[in-house]
């Protein structure tokens, strides 16, 4: 089966954040970037359906989203493609270009991961798969593969959901799906001379622009009041000034 994965460059959640000083985006020094998380479950599940097929990635980015795909051929991809954009940060801008490059590719199955952790947008699976015209299956635990038959079992509030469709399709990862697999030593060397292709950015261009950016408000510490009868105006009142719950 030919697969596509499409990844992105995140921020480490664990890394502090400051905003730059244009106040619109992320200042980059000091800032650790990874995997995205959720995009692991993806590329794991990529490598064990393969069986014998291409396993492609696809990320949009500036040059520094290379150490994604180079962590990617080092797990076991065969191609990776960097769909060049330093500055693309709109969720409909990013699956346009993506899917440009997935046409191009015309797999038997894309898997994304379920939500990027730095805009938890959770949008580009669906709008790659209007897009591209294919259904679409999101927040996927476990999926079995019958010819050209899908069933897949998701998340949905309160329980699961099974859920059955053909190939092509998309399907968005979601934690659960397998146990990601580590790169090995030897596989991160080898991967650090594997070809990456460039591509430019496709597809429209971004509809949102980002007017400002800031970091939340720190939080004030909380107040402990012992429950008397004489407490209960101050109660009240802190309940309605202050937390504004009343």
């Amino acid at each position: 089966m030919n697969i596509v994965v499409c990844v992105s460059h995140t921020p480490d959640t664990a890394t502090k954040i400051v905003v730059g000083a244009d106040g619109k985006t992320i200042d980059p020094k000091g800032v650790k970037f990874i995997p995205n998380p959720y995009d692991e479950f993806a590329v794991e599940e990529g490598l064990r359906r393969r069986d014998g097929g291409t396993l492609t990635l696809l990320c949009v980015g500036g040059d520094s989203a290379k150490e994604t795909l180079r962590w990617g051929l080092a797990v076991g991809a065969d191609k990776a493609v960097l769909i060049k954009d330093e500055q693309r940060n709109d969720s409909f801008g990013v699956a346009s270009s993506l899917a440009e490059a997935i046409k191009g590719i015309n797999p038997d199955l894309v898997l994304v991961g379920r939500q990027s952790v730095d805009y938890d947008s959770a949008q580009i699976g669906p709008m790659l798969a209007e897009l591209l015209d294919l259904p679409v299956v999101s927040f996927v635990t476990s999926f079995e593969v019958n010819g050209t038959t899908i069933r897949a079992e998701r998340d949905v509030e309160g329980g699961k959901e099974v859920v059955e469709t053909t190939l092509p399709c998309i399907i968005t990862a979601q934690k659960g799906l397998n146990e990601p697999r580590y790169p090995k030593l030897p596989d991160i060397m080898k991967a650090k001379s594997k070809p990456i292709e460039e591509r430019a950015a496709a597809g429209v261009a971004d509809r949102t622009e980002t007017i400002g950016m800031r970091l939340p408000e720190k939080k004030q510490g909380g107040k402990v009041l012992e429950f008397s009868p004489e407490n209960v105006r101050e109660i009240v009142r802190l309940l309605h000034e202050e937390a504004k719950v009343i």
